[in-house]
């Protein structure tokens, strides 16, 4: 059975509190600026995702692909935005964010110079960490049980977006290079240099962002991080074996079919309406399974 889920476009606004871009997570400075960090690498790279699909587009046939894409594009511009706001408020806590982005743009501008091919499979590679990031988040909802809602909610659903449309982009990688030998090389070599490339920013920066914020020296701070990321609930040790599957020859995205945390979306809509007298808006959308 092929799996088939349409993504959404939810034009949502969060009002995030500003004064809270350091604090919003009551496990602590260190487990808050691990999400932070995080938020510096969309902007730049949610851009970048959207471009790489697009030099393709023209190569697409398949109307059903095509809408997905469309409403990929939307999605990503919508993180685009909500991120760069996000962002402008841990600029405004003193934090050297706008440098970190700046580096990655620069990044990113030198891989705009790799064959297109390329850039589509770094393009996969990213969504397929995002995705299993994105999965344990919604898996266990400790993860964020206290936090300003607010934050909560921006990340709820940036995660219940990068589920929705988690295999847009390997669909049209394998429309345009197939699913041969060469198709597999590139996207896991993309994978493996993707991932060393990001992590070898997202360490520097994270230290960098707990130092400016204060918790360079806080021993019991850093405890807490290590065992939130490697020992319990350890979302990074946890996504691991999902993280690996990307090397199967045959994998495809929907082989973790986590379509039941996309009902979260609506609850979620719902709370984010009532932050602030906004209209949340979603087009139509449909889940499929052929």
């Amino acid at each position: 059975m092929t799996i088939q889920v349409d993504p959404i476009r939810r034009n949502l606004k969060f009002g995030l509190p500003k004064g809270k871009v350091t604090s919003w997570n009551p496990a602590g400075l260190h487990i808050t600026q691990f999400y932070n960090t995080l938020s510096i690498f969309f902007p730049a790279g949610e851009r970048f995702f959207i471009q790489s699909v697009r030099n393709y587009r023209d190569r697409i046939t398949d109307p059903h692909l095509k809408e997905q894409i469309s409403a990929f594009i939307g999605q990503e511009g919508f993180h685009t935005r909500e991120h760069e706001a996000y962002n402008a408020a841990l600029v405004e806590a003193g934090l050297p964010v706008e440098q970190m982005d700046k580096l990655v743009v620069n990044l990113l501008e030198a891989v705009k110079k790799l064959p297109p091919s390329l850039q589509l499979a770094a393009t996969v590679a990213l969504e397929h960490l995002t995705a299993v990031l994105g999965d344990t988040l919604l898996r266990d909802a400790d993860l964020l049980e206290g936090a300003d809602p607010h934050y909560a909610a921006i990340w709820q659903w940036h995660a219940i977006e990068e589920t929705e449309h988690k295999a847009v982009c390997f669909d049209a990688y394998e429309v345009v290079m197939g699913k041969g030998l060469n198709a597999y090389v590139q996207r896991t070599v993309a994978f493996v240099l993707a991932n060393v490339i990001f992590w070898s920013l997202y360490v520097p920066f994270l230290l960098q962002m707990v130092r400016k914020s204060g918790g360079l020296t806080d021993l019991k701070g850093w405890g807490r991080l290590v065992n939130f990321v490697a020992g319990k609930p350890g979302v990074l040790r946890r996504v691991l074996p999902e993280w690996l599957d990307f090397f199967r020859p045959g994998f495809h995205p929907w082989m973790h079919d986590n379509r039941e945390y996309l009902a979260k979306a609506e609850a979620l809509m719902a709370e984010v309406a009532s932050f602030q007298p906004v209209k949340a808006v979603a087009s139509p959308s449909g889940i499929r399974a052929n």
